[in-house]
């Protein structure tokens, strides 16, 4: 019987309490730990793949020069370069499954989406960190597949809360320019859910990937239509270009958004001055001012051991985005170690320790990283921790953050992700999920 359809008869309470009274592990000299990174360092969006690549690789590269890995067992990290295309993304998870390979971090909802129906064959979980399906969110359907610090979904909640609290959204047109592919569109049915809901009228701009550099119609449309706000759902090419559209039909820029996908220093350095004002959310530290990105630079830049450009591109957005996606799975491989009393985990361990992670204040200033991010505690049921986001604005030159963080909508979204995910595993009779106690 596989380990999932255990946890489906046991729940995933008792299989914790259980795992949790095993000893702390035990590392043997061969003992190694086997990270696949999926990147795309070319291609028409290399320009956020790449520091996201950088920052991921170097904090693993930290742990094993300053820690001796994690537990006493070394990693090793793996590129496989997808080009940020689906069939190649595929192709790198069968190249590299076998390999001991502990999760999958797809970096494209696309890709994403083809290997959430694999992660439960093979066994291996899914981590995409604050992209992807929104609906994975749901443990108890997805239990394979996790989504932390929060879903498109609810970080969408937590912009138009800001967007409400300032000037109100009742009675207001919101305008919603995206890439037209499944990443841009992942928002769409909460966006028309929540327009009904909180009264205001949305208006929706899709942009085809051969037209992110040329938005004269999309803005046109903009001009004509006057929306109150703006909000974008954009990559690569599309988000520079947006910005400097707005600027030149003389949007008012502080009224216009960008998720998290839309706020890098790549993004709007190609812009410089005239977005000064633009905002996007944002879930991880800017900058260097925190002691872990010392360490990388001390145990890894400093040395030659990183791949960035400059040490400078240390602290940007993605930079440090990609970072905190190998912390959450470090302390994911932590958590599991501790509950298998085993320093050499598998990926059916790493889904279990990603369960039961729980980067709260103190642990967050124990890794170096106070002030980093808020709070992140995953469960059975829930694979998102439902986190804040903030906001931050160019001021034309940096990011500067202007928010505290931003709670979600949770109680309102929490059941409309139920409902897609039922939709989801409806046409799927041999899906199996969990139960969660």
């Amino acid at each position: 019987m596989k380990p999932q359809n255990k946890l489906k008869k046991l729940g995933c309470a008792a299989i914790a309490a259980a795992a949790f009274a095993v000893t702390l592990p035990v590392a043997q000299a061969e003992d190694t730990l086997f990270i696949p990174s999926l990147t795309y360092r070319t291609g028409p969006f290399a320009g956020g793949g790449i520091p996201f690549a950088d920052g991921f690789a170097d904090y693993f590269n930290m742990l094993n020069e300053r820690d001796g890995g994690i537990g006493g067992a070394k990693l090793i990290v793996e590129e496989c370069e997808t080009a940020y295309n689906t069939q190649k993304g595929v192709e790198c998870y069968e190249a590299t499954k076998d390999k001991g390979a502990l999760a999958y971090n797809p970096l494209s909802t696309g890709i994403t989406l083809a290997l959430i129906p694999k992660a439960p064959v093979d066994e291996i979980p899914v981590f995409s960190m604050g992209y992807g399906l929104s609906a994975a969110a749901i443990g108890e359907k997805f239990p394979w597949t996790f989504v932390y610090p929060t879903t498109y979904w609810n970080q969408l909640s937590s912009i138009l809360k800001y967007i409400d609290a300032n000037g109100g959204l009742k009675d207001q047109k919101v305008g919603f320019i995206y890439l037209d592919v499944g990443y841009g569109k992942e928002p769409l049915p909460l966006l028309e859910n929540l327009s009904g809901t909180m009264g205001f009228e949305l208006a929706k701009y899709p942009v085809g990937v051969k037209e992110m550099q040329n938005q004269s119609a999309q803005w046109l449309n903009v001009r004509k239509d006057k929306p109150d706000w703006m909000i974008m759902w954009g990559w690569g090419a599309m988000n520079p270009t947006a910005v400097k559209e707005a600027a030149k039909i003389r949007y008012p820029l502080d009224r216009f958004i960008g998720n998290w996908w839309a706020g890098s220093h790549n993004d709007l350095k190609a812009v410089g001055k005239p977005g000064k004002g633009y905002m996007a959310a944002n879930f991880s530290g800017i900058g260097q001012d925190f002691p872990a990105v010392q360490d990388i630079l001390k145990h890894v830049v400093e040395k030659g051991n990183s791949k960035v450009a400059s040490a400078d591109d240390v602290g940007n957005v993605l930079y440090n985005r990609g970072m905190f996606n190998a912390v959450i799975l470090a302390e994911a491989i932590k958590v599991a170690q501790e509950m298998t009393g085993k320093a050499a985990i598998t990926g059916a361990d790493m889904r279990v320790g990603l369960e039961n992670i729980n980067l709260d204040e103190a642990r967050l200033k124990e890794l170096g990283l106070e002030g980093f991010t808020g709070p992140i505690k995953g469960s059975c049921a829930d694979h998102e921790g439902a986190g804040s986001v903030f906001l931050q604005q160019w001021n034309g030159e940096d990011w500067e953050k202007v928010t505290d963080l931003i709670e979600p909508m949770n109680d309102t979204v929490r059941p409309l992700l139920e409902e897609a995910a039922d939709k989801y595993v409806s046409d799927k009779p041999d899906w199996e999920g969990q139960t969660c106690t």
